[in-house]
């Protein structure tokens, strides 16, 4: 079942439990909803497929393969970096949407399993996604719920991230020493011509390059002048809007918009208040707090947690319904609930390396390499992503214990 037919129909039923229980209204269910967070998404998608009609991304990931694929290393680094740049800034689907298809051709041309970039191209967008507020939707739920800023995201996370990252690519080195090898190999012995995307249109381009820089730098003013996330993102979706109708139809912008999801968003938001009613959440956080002697074993067991359920479900909907149990931990066991916050971004964020389905970029990767004849099974990617995820998630805890809990 799609997951969000599954939260309809699980809606359906926590509504027609809470009538029958009379712990909720259907009112009551609604203002459960963060319009804050569905306008956040909304806007943001329209924002990334304008600027994605420029054809830029393609183009500059065209350049960088072109400049860096004599060296093996240097390319998957170069590439890692290029992708979970990007997908800190923009969707992760998106993302490996755009860069996927260039690094197939790459190795078409090379003759090489491409599978291994591909698995790279995976984990760093999803790596890359947990540096910011709107690089991951469980970022956008934890910052909207919690009311959390763009700023203490980049304050609280990116650090960590970083090392992450740099911790990724030595287990990359590692797990695929003889694959880098043989490619090192073979790229030096031919000379490759990579196909250069065009950029549709330069002066678009500027404008919505203009329109981004314009929606980041209100990202990063938000703590200081006090307003949602959902503004900057509203307002640049409004500039792309109005200044991109020379060149793209409004119709053709809101097929940018992935309703599906937003639907899903709004169903799980009511589900998990219905759920709140009738004393779920408090039965979850009980639990958690009962096995947390203080603050290091609640960060822990929330880190952890989070990371083995975000491998093999989504992280989405385990977030939702995880952040409310936040605060009731935190005050069990006597502290801000904060970093326990953080602790569930970085585990339902770097959980989903650890599967073939615990994220979205995973499933979309494999599909698109599975329409080019190089199949990805559930088997093959456990065993590179399990290893990559138990590293980032065991330097996670080892920050997370340095800088909250000593």
């Amino acid at each position: 079942m799609h997951r969000t037919s599954a939260a309809l129909l699980t809606l359906a039923l926590v509504m027609i439990l809470n009538m029958f229980l009379r712990f909720a209204d259907f009112r009551d269910l609604l203002e459960g909803v963060d319009l804050d967070t569905i306008l956040l998404l909304m806007c943001m998608m329209i924002i990334v497929g304008v600027l994605s009609k420029t054809g830029f991304f393609k183009y500059l990931a065209s350049k960088l393969l072109a400049r860096f694929y004599r060296n093996s290393l240097m390319l998957i680094a170069v590439l890692s970096l290029f992708t979970a740049a990007v997908s800190a800034f923009i969707d992760n689907v998106t993302t490996v949407l755009l860069v996927t298809p260039l690094v197939l051709t790459i190795f078409s041309e090379l003759r090489l399993d491409p599978r291994p970039a591909l698995l790279a191209v995976i984990f760093s967008s999803n790596i890359g996604g947990t540096a910011t507020l709107i690089g991951d939707p469980p970022n956008i739920i934890i910052g909207s719920v919690a009311r959390l800023g763009f700023m203490s995201f980049i304050r609280n996370l990116t650090p960590v991230v970083i090392i992450c990252f740099l911790a990724y690519l030595l287990t990359f080195k590692i797990m695929h020493r003889s694959w880098l090898r043989r490619y090192g190999e073979v790229a030096r012995s031919i000379q490759l011509e990579v196909t250069h995307s065009q950029i549709v249109n330069k002066s678009f381009l500027r404008k919505m390059f203009l329109i981004f820089a314009l929606v980041i730098i209100l990202f990063f003013l938000e703590d200081f002048l006090k307003y949602p996330p959902a503004i900057p993102a509203i307002i640049g979706a409004g500039l792309a809007v109005t200044l991109s109708r020379r060149y793209v139809r409004i119709e053709e912008l809101l097929h940018f918009v992935d309703w599906t999801t937003l639907v899903f968003f709004i169903s799980m938001f009511m589900v998990v208040r219905g759920v709140e009613r009738l004393g779920t959440i408090d039965f979850i956080a009980s639990s958690i707090s009962a096995a947390s002697a203080g603050p290091t074993e609640a960060l822990m067991l929330v880190l952890w947690i989070s990371a083995v359920m975000s491998a093999f479900i989504d992280n989405i909907p385990f977030v939702m319904a995880m952040v409310p149990i936040v605060p009731t931990v935190a005050l069990a066991v006597n502290m801000q609930s904060t970093p326990l916050y953080w602790a569930l971004s970085l585990g339902s964020c770097l959980g989903g390396n650890g599967t073939l389905v615990g994220a979205s970029a995973n499933i979309v990767v494999a599909g698109i390499a599975e329409r080019y004849g190089h199949h990805m099974s559930f088997r093959y990617f456990v065993k590179y992503g399990m290893p990559v995820m138990l590293v980032t998630v065991g330097v996670s805890a080892i920050y997370l214990i340095l800088r909250y809990a000593l």
